[in-house]
This record gives structure tokens, sequence and C-alpha cells, in this order.
């Protein structure tokens, strides 16, 4: 008899897809999972800083220029280290930038990079290659501890703001700016094609603007112009307590006049009585505003549209520089003027030379003029020590110019006068020899009896911004034709200028295009006077001219507008300068907002 029972296999034996048993499965569960635990414990072992210092490449090089930056060490105590640069932190892209590090791993055991100086050798194809990976991922590693939307623009200056609003709206991404956050930069190395294609902004990374930093920039900005609104008002404040003290002492001095005739000449020599000035104006009734003035050292309007200005793509966008160090004037002359500046160096620096101060501007018109009234503090005196005697123009303590200009010339609705200075006027780093100057075919046309004067781009066929092949930046020499230069005049493309000696008593007005020329024009008066330690300086021109090179100023017209004092004897480049501002009549939205009389 035939026993046709068949025995049930096991549960272990039971099978399951492509043939694998209950139980081999099982063994290969475990065995993956230890595999998995082992793999992904040995790659984390090898994702620290520790790890990453672990061979003296790394720690003597890179580490130590790593210690001193705020990735290290902050006021928040959140630091970090290299793989939170350097390894992303979605798994799969974390194994493929493993993979990578296997190069690296080989250059080190060849030796290629065991000593500083090999390491410097090959550090900008190092930076490159991380900047370029940076770049191709909307700088996914910055954004392992940064996020464009979590940011709060309270905390933010306003070159940050006005720079992270741009990057939202224009597709930037971090590493666009920051490069060399960590360790020594080399971003200097980049050719310019390099840099413009490597900066250049990416519309897939357009992001919409979040409601938070709107309204955190809208909190911000409110808080700062009340601030701003106080400070006018405290210094008002002081500035009539002042004024009530002198008309107190002028006051009880013309009381005693027979008594003291001297104290009666002393108290009317400090007094703003004293001012015999023909120009009558009822100050009170005027917009009054302040604006602080710095010391620019040599940075010129090819600076601003060159690569080592971090804001060049903001102002070739159209923003205003002021929207972007409008809060940072002074911080921004003290660093110049005192040879701090990493970025504008100064060759001949005048020791102890203020940096910055406020100017209180008064605004005001009637039917044919406009007044203005500037009122700046007077400095101690710093001799020049590339002068003998130690004053550049001992004729003159002081001289006042302001440019006014349409939105016609490139430029002066963003950054006033300062169009006009350019890297090769006499006084910069770019000026051609004066036998150059006087042997160019140019002298024929231009007057180089004063070096080379002030001009603008709307006069030159071609300005030189990035210096390739060694050449020198600016467009002295391209100057366009007589043609060409009177269709400019013709199209307002030219800046006014108004200029005081104060020395020599002389006003001077003109226009810049080619050059710097002063023809009378509106003509116009000036008053200044130096009393208690305050230059006060009033102006009175005609609203309107018939002849080229004004510009004629109407109701309804908002203006562009800068001006320059050179204090304490000095002379070309070394004067303070504002930045760019709008100038118009009964217009509120203008900052220097003429009123009517």
């Amino acid at each position: 008899m035939v026993n046709n029972t068949v025995s049930k296999p096991s549960f272990w034996s039971r099978r399951l897809i492509l043939g694998t048993t209950v139980a081999g499965a099982v063994i290969f569960f475990v065995v993956g999972i230890i595999f998995w635990g082992g793999f992904n414990t040995a790659m984390e072992a090898t994702n620290t800083t520790e790890f990453c210092i672990g061979c003296h490449e790394m720690e003597d090089n890179v580490y130590q220029e790593y210690k001193p930056t705020i990735h290290y060490s902050n006021r928040t105590g959140v630091r970090a280290g290299c793989p939170d640069c350097h390894v992303p932190r979605p798994w799969i892209h974390k194994v493929v930038r493993k993979i990578q590090a296997s190069k690296e791993v080989f250059s080190w055991l060849t030796g290629k990079l065991d000593t500083k100086e090999k390491f410097n050798e090959h550090r900008f194809t190092l930076a490159k290659s991380v900047w370029g990976a940076m770049k191709e991922t909307d700088s996914r590693e910055c954004r392992n501890c940064h996020n464009f939307e979590s940011m709060n623009p309270e905390f933010q200056k306003p070159r940050a703001r006005k720079q992270h609003l741009n990057a939202f709206e224009t597709g930037q991404t971090c590493i666009d700016c920051h490069k060399g956050i960590a360790h020594h930069g080399v971003r200097d190395k980049l050719t310019d094609e390099e840099l413009e294609a490597l900066e250049a902004p990416n519309p897939d990374y357009i992001r919409e603007v979040p409601q938070l930093y709107l309204e955190g920039l809208a909190r911000v900005e409110a808080k700062e112009a009340a601030e701003k609104a106080q400070l006018k008002a405290d210094a008002e404040a002081e500035k009539a307590k002042v004024q009530a003290q002198i008309k107190k002492a002028v006051a009880e001095a013309t009381s005693n006049m027979t008594a003291t005739p001297k104290s009666v000449a002393k108290a009317a020599s400090n007094s703003a009585a004293s001012n015999t000035s023909n120009i009558n104006v009822d100050w009170s009734k005027a917009n009054a505003t302040d604006i602080s003035v710095f010391y620019p050292g040599t940075a010129s309007i090819e600076w601003i549209l060159g690569r080592n200005h971090g804001g060049k793509r903001a102002f070739t966008k159209g923003d205003r520089c002021i929207e972007c160090h409008g809060e940072e004037i002074a911080d921004i002359g003290n660093s110049i003027a005192s040879g701090e500046s990493e970025k504008i160096e100064d060759p001949a620096l005048i020791p102890g030379k203020r940096g910055s101060f406020d100017v209180t501007i008064n605004a005001a018109h009637d039917a044919e003029n406009l007044y203005l009234k500037f009122s700046w503090p007077e400095t101690d005196h710093t001799p020049a020590p590339f002068i003998d005697g130690g004053k550049m123009d001992p004729a003159n303590s002081m001289k006042l110019a302001f440019m006014l200009a349409t939105d016609d010339v490139e430029y002066a609705d963003r950054a006033g006068c300062w169009g006009t200075c350019h890297a090769d006027v006499t006084g910069m780093p770019f000026v051609p020899e004066n036998d150059v100057l006087m042997g160019s075919d140019l002298a024929k046309r231009l007057d180089f009896s004063k070096g080379l004067t002030k001009y603008v781009k709307e006069s030159r066929t071609k300005l030189e911004l990035k210096g390739r092949r060694g050449k020198a930046l600016g467009g002295w020499d391209k100057l366009k034709d007589e043609g060409d230069i009177q269709a400019a005049v013709d199209s307002n493309k030219f800046m006014d200028i108004m200029r005081y000696k104060a020395g020599e008593g002389i006003v001077e007005d003109g226009y810049i295009l080619a050059e710097r020329q002063m023809h009378g024009g509106q003509g116009g008066e000036v008053s200044a006077t130096l009393e208690n330690g305050t230059w006060t300086v009033m102006v009175k021109r005609k609203l309107k001219s018939d002849k080229a090179g004004d510009v004629s100023i109407e109701a309804g017209t908002v203006y562009n507008f800068g001006f320059a004092i050179h204090d304490d004897y000095t002379n070309g480049r070394y004067h303070h300068v504002s930045f760019g501002y709008k100038l118009a009549l009964d217009n509120d939205t203008a900052e220097i907002n003429a009123a009517k009389l």
C-alpha cells in the first residue's frame, strides 16, 4: 500500500518572491540591516569636522582660516562645521558627494596637497570646483542652515535687505555674493568672463517674496524713518537753543553799548546778525533735510560698475546708492579716510582727516529763484603730508559745488554727480601723463591746462570698466565728435554745476559734458559765513535759463542732485561728497523739497 500523503513545508521553508524562502529572506533582511547600519555608521563617521581635519593638510591650512570666521564662533553659539558647508543632507546627494571625495583622498595619498605651498598652488582650482557645484544646486549646502524664506529684514543692514530682495526677484543664489567667507578668498583671480558667468542670475531660482519678509521690511523702514525724524527734531531743537543763546548775548551786549563797546563788537562778530548777505530769505519757511557727506578716496563710476563693488548688479538694475548705503555713510567714509577699507584703497591718505560729517540743507523758492542754505561743522586743520605747507588750496579754506541733472543723463538718477567722476581724471589712479594729454589730438578740443577734468559718459563712445589686458579704466580718449557733443547738449545730457570758492569769493556756473566748462549761465549769488564753528553757505540761483548747458527747474519735475564740499584747504578728489538725491519744488517725495516762500 502506497502512502500518498505530502508533508507540509515548515514556515521557514516557504517560498516567497523569486523562490526565496522565509528563512533566506530573514537572513537577507538581518544582513541588510547590519550592512546598512554599518554603511551609514561609517558614512556618518566620515561626516564630522574632526574627521575632515584628521590630516595635517586640512588642520594646518583651511581649518586655521576657518576658525576666526563667524561660522566657527558667533554670538548665538551655532557652529557650522566642514560637513555643513561641503556635504548635502539629502541621502542620495550625500552618497554622491562621498564618492566624489575619493578624488580628494587620492590627492592626499599621492602627496598632491601635503604642504601649505602645494595647497595654495591648487586653491583656486579647488575653489572654482566648489563654487560651480554650489551654483548648480542653488547653494544647497548653504541652505542646510540658511533659508531665504525665513530671513527677517529687521535684523539685517539696509544693504543686505536690498541685496536679498534682489535675490528673490532676479534669481540670485547665496554663492553669487558670498565667496571666501570661511577660507582665504581667491575670487579676484576669476577672469571677468568667469565672474560674469558664475554670478549671473538664474531665472530658475526666482522666488516669490514671502509675506513675512515684506512685513518685516515695512516695520524696519517705519522704525528707521521715525528714528530719523526724531534725530532731526532733536537737532533742530538744539540749533534753536543755540540761536536763542546768541540772541540773548547780543541783546545783553546792546543794552550795555555805551559801557562796553568791545563786548558788543565781539558778540556781533559771533552772531548770525553779522551776516550782511543780500540773500534775504525767511528760512523758517524753508524745508530742511540732513544729508551726510563722506570721503570717497579713489572711488569712481568705473569702480561702482566694476567687479569689486558688491552692489554693481543692484546699481545697474536701477537701485539708488542710498537704498543700500544710506544708513552706513559714516562707516564708509571713516574706513576709506583711515585706510582701513578693503575695497577702496587710497595711496595718498591725510592723517586725521574726518571720514564724514552731516550737512543741513534748507530749500525754498519764489517765482524766479531757488534758494539753498548749506550748514555744517568746521573741522580742525589736518595738513596733507604730500603738499608743502599742508594746504592744497591755500587761497580757499572751503569750496562748495552742487550739480543738477535730468534723467536724460545715465546714472544721474541713482548716483547724482558720481557719473562725472572717472578713474582717469586728474588725481585718480589711471590719469594719463601730462605729455600724453598734451600730445594727443584731443588737446585741440579739450582744455588740459589744469589736467583732465570731470566728464560724463554721454560724451564718450566707450568707458573701459574691466581693465582687460592692462587697459586703463575710464574713457578720456574716446571723445565723440563735435556733432554728437552738441546733440547731447541739446538733449540735456549734461550735469549743470554751480561752484563757490570762499577765500576768493568767486561764484562759478557751468556744466559738465565733454569736460568741465564754466560759462556764467544763470549766474547766481552766494553768501558764506563761518560763525561759532559752523559754516553757512546761502545760494540764490535762477530757476530758468535759456542758455545751453543750464538746467531749468520747473514745478512738477524731479531733478537729480549731488554736492561736494572741499573743507580744510583741500582740492581735487580730496573732497567730501554726497550720494545722489532728488530735488523738486513743493514735492514731498524729493529729499530736497524747496518750499514756496
